[in-house]
């Protein structure tokens, strides 16, 4: 029996959240996201989307490519990024490209200029938890603040972190806006039909939109490439894991071997014990 189809489009793909958030034809469901991303802390009414790469004013200043990147009507800037994949240095990453957006505001060419800075956000939409995250909710808002007071230093530069995994809330259980967003990212590859708690016509367009059926021969073709790369990708992390085992096994059953040998345990039966080859043992 063949594998059953999925109906929509996986949003948290390269191809499936640029897709849905990307371009001017879908801006408006990119506006819904960020209003509810931001719970009444901001009103975005329209974007203009930038380009995703930035140089620098050398030759040799390292250019930055994001996910997206837009502009809203009072010039604050929004990078938004989608990241499947956990890595070290991923914070270090994220105040890079808000200092990158902050260096091009400079008025080059102006020997005056008063260093007054349009707001810069940086959302990032993760599948995973972050390892400086210490409490349980799935929104992290990240800002300048006073240590001491705990009063914000600074209110135009800032991070929002979306941590999916955190989200385990059920369809019935929905309270606000962003429980919607967050509810439709996670599940609506594997769902059937729309939802009927998602009545608002921009997620009736984001439905619409995500249909597999709707896709052109071109949009089918990057998307199909797009999940054959994460399901090869999650079978090297499978197999790397499996490795890890294996080597972590040896290293007790090694450990074991040498704490035998000290006891004077008889070679035979530390090969019993351990399943270590008695040429391994002896050479310990």
């Amino acid at each position: 029996m063949s594998e059953k189809m999925n109906k929509y489009i996986d949003p948290l793909s390269d191809f499936g959240f640029k897709h849905l958030f990307g371009g001017e034809p879908n801006k408006d469901i990119m506006i819904g996201f960020l209003n509810a991303i931001f719970e009444g802390q901001k009103h975005i009414t329209d974007i203009i989307y930038g380009p995703t790469e930035y140089g620098g004013d050398e030759q040799d200043y390292r250019k930055v490519s994001f996910d997206l990147l837009c502009t809203g009507t009072q010039g604050e800037q929004f990078i938004v990024e989608m990241q499947r994949l956990a890595h070290s240095n991923f914070g270090d990453r994220c105040i890079f490209y808000l200092s990158r957006l902050i260096h091009q505001q400079k008025s080059l060419g102006k020997e005056n200029w008063n260093f007054k800075l349009k707001e810069v956000f940086l959302i990032a939409i993760l599948d995973f938890k972050m390892k400086s995250s210490t409490n349980d909710h799935y929104l992290q808002s990240i800002s300048l603040v006073n240590t001491g007071t705990g009063e914000i230093f600074h209110n135009g530069l800032g991070f929002k972190f979306l941590e999916l995994p955190k989200f385990d809330k059920k369809e019935d259980e929905l309270e606000n806006e962003l429980d919607k967003w967050v509810y439709m990212l996670k599940h609506m590859q594997s769902l059937g039909k729309i939802p009927e708690y998602l009545d608002k016509r921009i997620f009736q367009k984001i439905f619409n939109v995500s249909e597999m059926s709707r896709l052109t021969p071109e949009q089918r073709f990057i998307h199909d490439l797009d999940q054959q790369k994460k399901w090869e990708y999650q079978c090297v992390l499978d197999d790397q894991f499996e490795q890890g085992l294996e080597k972590g096994k040896l290293e007790i059953s090694l450990e074991l071997a040498r704490e035998m040998k000290k006891e004077n345990f008889d070679t035979l039966k530390i090969v019993q014990f351990t399943k270590l080859p008695i040429e391994v043992i002896n050479n310990l």
